[in-house]
């Protein structure tokens, strides 16, 4: 399960661990502080924020040439890119400084920044193991011809999963920046497996938009978001030549985002793909293979 769905609402598990992290950290502090000291809670959430701004930052200057030429996506958080080294290192310094400032928070802060830290470095070590652990569904889609294929026959190669919507707003948006990925990563395949909708509707939208992708394929159940634990849409998966999960992204991708996820192919024996065309496979009406 790579998200918890309740309804229409729908949260990335690793953002859960994270808002986890903090209501368990606030707990402890909460209860250090009945027995003497100062209740850190406003501490606390002062510097998640801090945290969640250093990450934020750090990752805007090691992805600094994805922002240069458009500034103003530095403050669209919606891409999800954070590095979390920086995040940890600017709340213990935060915490430090807090600390040395007013003693009665000493013990009951270094008890709840502990306690937080400690259970969300398990926690996301314990989700990416699950993750890793995790294989390509063998499920049927129908291509662009009607035609039944595997998810599994696209195997062999690095693949990135998108299931998507044409009604989905972050899915149209985040559409640009995967087909500009699919012709600059001809060492990829990418598979846009469109959501519950029709043929005729999802070929409309592509030729309106002006969009040129490669493998478009149609899940008319939405069996595939079913089987990886994800019904929030956008969700794009990235799957190893031998068909392992290794990353997942819950929501818009930017190019910045996007550049990190792919980080995952960057590693001797990933980086080289077999293309479509070589596959034998049938490829979607009004493109090239």
């Amino acid at each position: 399960m790579l998200t918890l769905t309740l309804g229409t609402f729908a949260i990335a598990l690793n953002h859960l661990l994270l808002i986890s992290a903090l209501a368990l950290a606030t707990f402890v502090g909460w209860r250090v502080a009945r027995r003497g000291g100062e209740n850190p809670e406003s501490v606390l959430f002062a510097l998640f924020l801090l945290g969640l701004l250093a990450a934020r930052i750090g990752f805007v200057v090691a992805y600094w040439s994805h922002y240069r030429d458009d500034p103003w996506q530095i403050v669209d958080l919606r891409d999800g890119g954070f590095l979390a080294w920086p995040g940890i290192l600017a709340l213990l310094v935060g915490a430090l400084l807090w600390a040395r400032r007013r003693p009665s928070l000493r013990r009951p802060l270094a008890f709840s920044v502990t306690g937080g830290l400690l259970f969300w470095l398990v926690a996301t070590m314990s989700l990416t193991i699950y993750e890793q652990g995790t294989r390509l569904p063998e499920i049927d889609l129908r291509n662009a011809d009607g035609e039944t294929v595997n998810l599994v026959d696209y195997q062999g190669g690095p693949l990135v999963i998108n299931l998507w919507a044409t009604w989905c707003p972050p899915c149209r948006r985040e559409m640009p920046v995967l087909e500009e990925a699919q012709k600059q990563r001809p060492d990829l395949t990418f598979l846009f497996v469109n959501q519950a909708e029709s043929m005729q509707s999802v070929s409309t939208y592509l030729a309106t938009q002006g969009l040129s992708l490669t493998n478009v394929l149609f899940d008319g159940s939405g069996r595939l978001g079913q089987a990886v634990g994800s019904m929030a849409l956008p969700t794009t998966l990235f799957y190893s030549a031998d068909g392992r999960l290794l990353g997942s992204h819950l929501g818009e991708l930017s190019e910045a985002s996007l550049a990190r996820a792919l980080e995952n192919f960057d590693t001797p024996g990933t980086t080289t793909a077999v293309h479509p065309a070589t596959r034998k496979l049938p490829c979607p009406a009004s493109t090239t293979c």
